[in-house]
């Protein structure tokens, strides 16, 4: 295969919402540029994009695909990322290498809440933008209504470079506004230019002078030329256009039909013509936030956005050369661990497909496998100590219990879901020593399915979901005076220990032992036996869950000189310790944390109701970096928000978001604690 240089590389995530036609967009620009033989569907499970078992199951994407074609002698490196919420850590992957994206929105449906995600993503990215509205063939597609939507929604920049050509009443093919030539397209996508037919000359007119005022708006000769009525040429719009993009002056809008292969000749064109290359952003933030030149020569630098468990291969790094050429057998060091990589062999890939190849330049992507110790947001150089800047992945709060079908698979889990954890830097995993339970977080309901499936069909082992225990914990409220009695005789030598202790509520997190004891009615040697004696009897209060903040004082008791030990002292205390429970009035105490949920400002009063009924408790408001959205703080129990994420999703349509964090523990109300012990008692 070629070496491409930078300047002939294009780096073009696609982006939008789940069912737009992304994967569809891919298949027809890998169609056209003569990347793949036959044109794939969604519908049949045999696109180059959607290769995994899971995603042809299912019908959408799962995670980032790249793949790569040669249009007009540029490569176009396309990164296919899914539409749906739970995956978006693929998506934030994609946008760290990609120098421009590609937002698709259905034709029919108009502007989408993954639309809007998928703007605010790319904008946070600081990245360039286009537009794609798919399916415009479809007779309920309204291109105009959907573009005056994009006008109010993300603003003034928005612009159209192709617009539908209707004949007859029907959509037939595309304009294309800057030469003002009309595409029809025949089965395999290629176009035959015609006149623009009289039915949209009138919308030529409207939408070719917008663009033409935007297209002035970034060159104060262009705007002379456009104010005194002077006809700016094409190669004029054309560079107008590139330079609009990267400055974020223009955000062009194509129209077509994935599909039936329609206006993706015309966006290819657009793409290698205008799209910015790597080294047009000029820098890279670096991961103390400095920034760094981008230098097309000299020593190769690589930053890894992805990794992939595969049971065959093993684990694949796909990584963007950020600085110089990378090459096989090249020698680099992982700046994050130290240790030594060497790069036997380096590939790209469409899809599942690996091409072996020598070298990739700047600004290129490309897959190495079985790197021993590089990960995701790894930077691998030869002799600089520099680290890029990581990917930022959103906390998952939907937590769920693993549980193992067999034997056999709990001896597999582990390694599996550390292969898993490698690979999807959004899961959570921990092992909780308090309840007993594996727990795995992820970002809703699919992701986890989704991961269930993964562990099945890649390794082998199989499992279940199960709700989550709280780690529940109990305190007593009252100051009680008990006694603690051992004694036993059954011939020879017996067992003997008394104690007399006062209890009352802590400060500290443990156990408070003091001792009072005056006279040597307990002999000092047995006070550790009584501390671990009260010690290990915190373990279960009376409900079965661990006990906290007890002050214990022990001010008496007695011993005999022959059957007093150790043992007998523990059994007293424990003895004294089951009497301060029936006497002290414990209660059961619950995680509680702060929670910033940030939601539009129409919604905050759903979000209130529903906080509500959770037993949470609004602390205050503030404005949302975000224009039009409000941070609400509250306090909730972790109880009550553990079907959070699903639910804030369902009540703000996947625009809301939140952070939770456990500050403490909070005595349950009495009624649901009794609840709570019965539902204990009987998993017990």
């Amino acid at each position: 295969m070629a070496v491409f240089e930078t300047k002939k590389i294009r780096n073009i995530a696609l982006l939008g919402h789940g069912g737009c036609g992304k994967t569809s967009l891919a298949e027809a620009m890998m169609y056209i540029t003569g990347a793949t033989d036959r044109l794939g569907k969604v519908t049949d499970g045999n696109t180059v994009s959607d290769f995994d078992a899971e995603e042809v199951k299912r019908g959408f994407s799962l995670s980032t695909s790249i793949m790569n074609t040669v249009w007009k002698d540029c490569k176009i490196n396309i990164l296919d990322t899914p539409g749906y919420l739970d995956f978006v850590g693929e998506v934030k992957q994609a946008l760290r290498v990609a120098d421009s994206a590609v937002i698709v929105v259905d034709g029919k449906a108009g502007i989408e809440i993954g639309t809007e995600l998928a703007w605010d993503y790319a904008e946070a990215a600081g990245l360039p933008r286009a537009f794609f509205i798919n399916k415009f063939d479809d007779n309920e597609a309204r291109f105009a209504r959907v573009l005056d939507s994009m006008h109010d929604t993300f603003g003034k920049h928005i612009c159209p470079l192709t617009i539908p050509m209707v004949k007859n009443g029907e959509v037939t093919g595309c304009i294309d506004l800057i030469d003002q030539s009309a595409h029809v397209f025949d089965a395999n996508g290629r176009h035959s230019v015609e006149i623009i037919p009289e039915e949209s000359k009138e919308a030529v007119e409207k939408y070719r002078d917008m663009l033409m005022e935007a297209v002035a708006s970034t060159d104060e000769d262009l705007m002379m030329k456009y104010f005194e009525g002077e006809e700016i040429t094409p190669m004029e719009a054309i560079n107008a256009v590139h330079e609009g993009i990267i400055h974020g002056e223009i955000v062009p809008v194509f129209c077509g039909a994935a599909t039936k292969l329609w206006g993706v000749w015309t966006m290819l064109d657009k793409i290698t013509e205008s799209f910015p290359r790597h080294t047009a952003k000029k820098e890279e933030t670096l991961a103390d936030g400095s920034k760094k030149e981008i230098v097309t020569e000299g020593e190769p630098t690589l930053f890894v956005f992805k990794t992939v468990a595969d049971p065959f291969v093993g684990k694949m790094s796909f990584f963007k050369v950020m600085g110089g050429s990378v090459k096989k057998d090249l020698l680099m060091k992982n700046n994050t661990t130290g240790d030594s990589e060497k790069l036997a062999h380096i590939y790209t890939m469409n899809g599942k497909k690996q091409t072996e190849v020598d070298e990739l330049c700047c600004g290129d992507i490309g897959m190495v496998a079985k790197l021993t110790s590089t990960n995701t947001n790894d930077t691998l150089s030869w002799n600089t100590e520099i680290s890029y800047s990581a990917i930022e992945y959103p906390t998952s709060y939907f937590v769920k219990a693993i549980v193992p079908l067999s034997a056999k698979d709990e001896s597999k889990i582990s390694q599996s879901i550390a292969r898993m954890l490698e690979e999807d830097l959004t899961l959570g995993y921990e092992n909780n020593a308090e309840t007993k339970q594996m727990l795995v977080s992820g970002q809703g309901d699919m992701h986890l399915a989704v991961l269930e499936a993964k562990l099945k069909t890649r390794f082998g082992v199989g499992i279940k979901y199960e709700e989550p225990k709280m780690a529940y914990r109990e305190k007593i409220t009252k100051r009680v005076d008990v006694e603690g009695k051992h004694k036993k005789q059954n011939g020879g030598s017996g067992q003997y220990g008394h104690v007399k202790i006062r209890f009352a509520p802590g400060e500290e997190e443990g156990l408070t032992f003091t001792v009072s004891v005056v006279g040597g009615t307990v002999p000092k040697n047995f006070y550790p036996a009584v501390e671990k004696g009260l010690i290990d009897s915190m373990a279960r209060g009376v409900a079965g869950f661990p006990l906290v903040g007890l002050a214990a004082d022990l001010y008496d008791g007695s011993y005999h000189d022959v059957d007093s030990d150790e043992i007998s002292f523990k059994t007293a205390a424990n003895i004294a310790y089951k009497k301060c429970l029936e006497q002290a009035a414990p209660v059961i105490l619950e995680p509680v944390g702060d929670m910033d949920i940030t939601v539009p400002e129409s919604l905050v009063g759903d979000v209130m109701g529903d906080l509500n009924k959770r037993r949470g408790a609004v602390m205050g408001m503030d404005a949302a970096d975000k224009k039009g959205y409000t941070v609400v703080h509250a306090t909730a129990p972790k109880a009550e928000v553990v079907d959070y994420p699903i639910a804030l999703r369902a009540m703000t349509q996947g625009r809301g978001s939140f952070e939770y964090a456990v500050t403490g523990y909070d005595t349950v109300p009495a009624n649901i604690a009794a609840k709570i012990v019965e539902k204990y008692k009987t998993q017990a």
